[in-house]
């Protein structure tokens, strides 16, 4: 059936292909955080003295204890951007959900390494936008 007989426009199909390069950028673009994620909690775990904390913090855990959270959160977070580039709809909610408690992490590991978590927060904040782009042109697609 053509997208004339649908009632759809031709535009669709340039909309149905952007869309899921949006989905593919931000799969990547979250394996790739994720990845940077477990090699600062690999980092954090082999030698803690890696990372120099300056001033007091209110989350005052030890730097091998936030090494295993960024470790476990990385491995989690390649897993959803692998769904994610298959087009898995749940990873693409489990995406938004990883790449939040990715930047809630750096934003606790602040005091350690300041730059660097503000840089993983900035790209955990584009792929959640990118996969709510995702999602809500997925929702406007279902409704023809």
């Amino acid at each position: 059936m053509s997208s004339v007989q649908s009632g759809r426009t031709e535009d669709t199909s340039t909309k149905v292909l952007v869309a899921g390069g949006a989905a593919e950028f931000a799969g990547i673009m979250l394996v790739i955080v994720a990845v940077l994620e477990g090699l600062q909690g690999i980092a954090a775990i082999a030698n803690d003295t890696v990372f120099v904390r300056g001033l007091k913090y209110t989350y005052a855990f030890d730097v091998t204890t936030w090494g295993w959270i960024h470790l476990c959160i990385g491995i989690v977070g390649v897993a959803i951007g692998i769904a994610i580039v298959a087009g898995n709809t749940l990873g693409y909610l489990g995406g938004i959900a990883v790449a939040g408690l990715m930047s809630v992490a750096s934003f606790a590991f602040l005091p350690y390494s300041p730059w660097w978590s503000l840089i993983v927060i900035a790209f955990n904040v584009l792929v959640i936008w990118a996969l709510c782009v995702q999602l809500g042109r997925d929702r406007v697609d279902d409704d023809y």
